[in-house]
């Protein structure tokens, strides 16, 4: 990750959790605080005095209170600046540990060892760093760059198919913001292609001013989803099933042809991923909660396809966004 004094190696491989000691080792750093939703044999020590906490990967643990928490924690154990934080787990769990890294001290150095596809490829590595409110996903956040990130993929065995498929959403929608046919590759070629997408687009765009935008590719309508059926739709599906909904809403609004449509939805079929919205869930609260995306600075706003290419999308009428939803298919529960 090219940022200045601020680079980080991104390790992706089999093992490479045990890079950890030299990680910190490199950092300078005499303590650690590792805070783990994993058990403890999937949880490296990082080689020098530690305190260990335990944690839970999942959204509703991913809030201001578990982040009070941790940093009430890091005080007790005497963690200073120049010491180190540690991740290991999911996305939610890299996420609040790193926004509690971000505000402990004014920031505190942080490693993550993502233990989830999802994690791995997306959630771990970028700096932002955010948890939820009852109003909304991520909307209290900070930018946070860690010092290095381990993706061991090592770690993927244990995990359920669903939480695989989980990850799949994200490399899904880098087939449209350019990382095409990576179906094609082996699963570390997977995992290594959306970090090197992710990494040149947050180097050219570190705080989301312009390109890094396209990085939240189907993830309006995905964030809507999740909390609209109280997280039962996981993250990587919602990316999924709105990775389809951008392509048709593109096409309603002139931007792309029927074939590019019909692109988005055999990519995500491809994956084993959900194509459709799911039943119970109307489209009244589905605009609500898309307005309320962090994106928005004013009406509903949209990454999506076009002629030129992937951009962002302001003030689409809320009308042909409704008429979008309506038009797709509906999975029965």
């Amino acid at each position: 990750m090219e940022l200045g004094s601020r680079a980080y190696t991104v390790h992706i491989g089999h093992g490479v959790r045990s890079l950890l000691p030299e990680v910190v080792a490199r950092l300078g750093a005499n303590r650690a605080v590792v805070v783990t939703a994993r058990p403890p044999e999937q949880t490296p020590d990082p080689g020098v005095p530690s305190l260990m906490i335990s944690a839970s990967d999942g959204e509703q643990y991913k809030n201001l209170a578990t982040v009070a928490r941790l940093c009430s924690r890091f005080v007790e154990f005497g963690l200073t600046r120049a010491d180190v934080i540690i991740s290991c787990g999911g996305g939610t769990t890299t996420d609040t540990v790193g926004l509690a890294a971000s505000l402990h001290h004014r920031g505190t150095p942080v490693v993550h060892l993502p233990t989830t596809l999802l994690a791995q490829v997306d959630a771990s590595v970028g700096g932002k760093t955010a948890v939820n409110l009852p109003e909304g996903k991520n909307l209290v956040g900070a930018y946070w760059q860690p010092a290095a990130v381990l993706c061991d993929l090592d770690l993927l065995a244990t995990l359920p198919e669903r939480e695989l498929r989980n990850g799949l959403g994200e490399i899904a929608r880098c087939h449209f913001i350019g990382a095409p046919d990576l179906d094609r590759l082996p699963l570390l070629d997977q995992v290594a292609a959306s970090v090197a997408l992710k990494a040149r687009v947050v180097a050219a765009d570190e705080r989301d001013s312009g390109l890094r935008h396209i990085l939240n590719y189907g993830h309006t309508l995905g964030h809507a989803l999740e909390r609209a059926t109280g997280f039962a739709v996981r993250h990587g599906e919602g990316v999924a099933i709105g990775t389809v909904f951008a392509g048709r809403l593109a096409r309603a609004l002139g931007r792309i042809g029927p074939a590019r449509v019909a692109e988005h939805h055999d990519v995500v079929a491809g994956y084993g991923l959900p194509t459709e919205l799911v039943a119970g869930v109307s489209d009244a609260e589905l605009v609500a909660l898309m307005r309320r995306d962090k994106k928005s600075t004013g009406g509903l706003t949209f990454v999506l396809d076009g002629p030129t290419g992937v951009g962002l999308v302001t003030d689409v009428a809320e009308e042909v966004v409704t008429a979008t939803l309506a038009g797709m298919p509906r999975a029965t529960r």
